[in-house]
């Protein structure tokens, strides 16, 4: 769940992330459908609290149609934390979860128990790993927490988002501020950090930077990810659409973006596919500093 959706008032979704509502399943759900009905795969993420609810046959029919569900934390906490305060406001409010132990240690864990829910609920082990947030230089400056996955099983991570200009929130996008987003694309692609793990970045503009940061209106969001899409496909790049079914519920009813880039692959035929982010991780190259 994520703050300020459904309405703007609503922030008690912070100590509660896995605790999705209706909306937003039948929305994973649904969007799912679609990108498979155009041939595609949708890469979901889901955190660990989401298997502490009674049913669960709704994540069940999205594995069941094909799409890949990731590690996405189990509390959604912030694995680049240095302080107790820092990794996650249910740790703030309920310390004494977290009594005793490192920073490193309590993402480690978290790490550890949302594999060992999909495995024992889902009866999966987790397609990659997504960072709850991302970071402008991705992992590269953090080894440490390289090695935490790479000593978990996992062979990819998703945790760079490229920084850009917003624009002034509530104001009309400008052609500017579109520009310098899509010039951040050349730095949303695959490589290989020394440590051997490869990172699939997030593209931009994500969703809940647009809606929530940003204030935007559907149809500058449309735009910016048309943009994106387009420019990935005319350069044989990755666009990897970044979104939250419980903003997206609330922000874009009638799937208009998902509609957006099924289309536009179908139009590129065969320059373009929608693929999970293992077959994107692929194709990633060492990392090359500058």
């Amino acid at each position: 769940m994520s703050r300020n959706f459904p309405t703007w008032d609503q922030t008690h979704w912070d100590y509660e992330k896995g605790n999705l509502n209706t909306e937003t399943k039948k929305y994973a759900i649904e969007a799912g459908r679609r990108v498979k009905q155009h041939g595609g795969v949708l890469h979901y993420f889901a955190v660990g609290r989401v298997l502490e609810q009674e049913n669960v046959d709704w994540l069940k029919e999205i594995i069941q149609a094909g799409h890949p569900v990731g590690n996405h934390t189990y509390d959604h906490v912030n694995v680049t934390a240095t302080k107790a305060q820092d990794i996650q406001f249910r740790f703030r409010r309920a310390p004494w979860l977290i009594q005793g132990q490192t920073p490193q240690q309590v993402i480690t864990e978290n790490i550890r128990l949302a594999t060992a829910a999909m495995k024992q609920r889902l009866g999966i082990d987790p397609a990659g790993f997504r960072t709850p947030g991302g970071f402008a230089k991705g992992l590269i400056d953090r080894p440490d927490i390289q090695q935490v996955l790479l000593d978990q099983g996992f062979s990819w991570v998703s945790s760079k988002y490229p920084a850009h200009p917003l624009g002034e929130p509530g104001k009309p996008v400008t052609t500017a501020t579109l520009d310098a987003i899509i010039a951040r694309q050349p730095e949303a692609q695959p490589f290989i950090y020394a440590s051997g793990l490869r990172e699939v970045p997030m593209s931009p503009v994500s969703d809940i930077s647009a809606f929530r940061a940003g204030r935007w209106k559907l149809d500058s969001f449309l735009q910016a990810v048309r943009l994106g899409v387009e420019w990935a496909i005319e350069n044989r790049a990755v666009f990897d659409f970044l979104a939250h079914p419980s903003c997206l519920y609330v922000t874009d009813p009638d799937f208009r973006a998902i509609e957006l880039i099924c289309d536009l692959v179908r139009r590129a035929g065969d320059r373009a596919a929608i693929v999970d982010l293992g077959t994107i991780a692929q194709r990633a190259k060492p990392w090359v500093s500058g």
